[in-house]
């Protein structure tokens, strides 16, 4: 049997949250209903954090309210602190599987930039939303942005990601997306980069998280793929970026990940017809 490829889509999150327009509920809803019909296990929805910060996130407790969630589809939503946490609990639709995803930076310049505060302050300050999420019985996922690449620090060293995702790990058994932030990564140094996690965490626990800006999302994605991860992050329509990284415009799009897995011989299971339909809904929404 063909080997199982997983897709995260973070486009109704990751995506439009660096959209410049505020975009209706209406209209996020749409899109993720059609996603939850395509065979997709995780789609990520929305966040809360501060709608000063991020307004395009502002009414994430109206997306989660309106969706038709699919069985066997996990909802996942970024929850960076206590007061996200509680918005989040105020705003979960019983029965619905969601994953809250916390986040930390493999340097110190986007973390003080992005966080304004040091990484390991960043996790002193995640940990009580993993244990309420725990406690609650919710999934988590952890997020390492700057990957192969700072805006600010400019390369980042393999160790220091792997000490990051170290330190998550500590916090709890999570699995992780590793983020080529701005874009800037080659497969040869995404090679080092994920030997380096390895020795740190399970292949079978990351996910690669990997930004097109350079045009080597691809190329990387494949890299990943011979480590054997099994495991993407990708926006349908090439949605977004990250409104803390300057020039970091563009995800990776799931359709296109998804004609190189095919491509590859690996499956998904999800019906290229219906993300190529949300993938022009997506675009639709710039």
């Amino acid at each position: 049997m063909a080997e199982f490829v997983r897709i995260h889509e973070v486009g109704p999150r990751d995506g439009l949250q660096n959209e410049p327009g505020l975009i209706g509920v209406d209209r996020k809803v749409a899109l993720i209903d059609l996603l939850g019909t395509s065979g997709l296990r995780d789609i990520e929805v929305g966040s809360f954090v501060s709608p000063k910060w991020v307004p395009q996130m502002a009414d994430t407790d109206q997306v989660l309210a309106r969706l038709h969630p699919v069985e066997g589809v996990r909802y996942g939503v970024l929850v960076p602190n206590m007061r996200g946490w509680d918005g989040f609990i105020a705003a979960r639709v019983p029965g619905v599987t969601y994953e809250v995803a916390v986040f930390i930076s493999a340097s110190e310049g986007f973390s003080q930039s992005n966080l304004n505060c040091s990484i390991a302050t960043s996790v002193e300050r995640l940990s009580p939303v993993v244990q309420a999420a725990q406690a609650a019985g919710v999934g988590v996922r952890g997020y390492i942005s700057c990957v192969t690449d700072c805006p600010f620090d400019g390369a980042v060293p393999p160790e220091a990601v792997a000490r990051a995702a170290a330190m998550l790990r500590d916090v709890a058994p999570m699995p992780l997306s590793l983020g080529d932030t701005i874009g800037k990564g080659t497969p040869a140094r995404v090679t080092a980069m994920l030997e380096a996690v390895m020795a740190e965490v399970p292949v079978g626990d990351l996910a690669g998280h990997f930004h097109d800006t350079g045009g080597r999302a691809l190329a990387n994605i494949s890299a990943a793929l011979d480590l054997g991860v099994r495991a993407f992050d990708s926006a349908v329509g090439g949605l977004g970026g990250c409104p803390y990284a300057p020039g970091a415009p563009g995800n990776v799009a799931t359709e296109a990940v998804l004609e190189l897995v095919h491509g590859l011989g690996f499956t998904t299971g999800i019906d290229v017809d219906v993300i190529d339909r949300a993938a022009e809904m997506a675009r639709g929404m710039r």
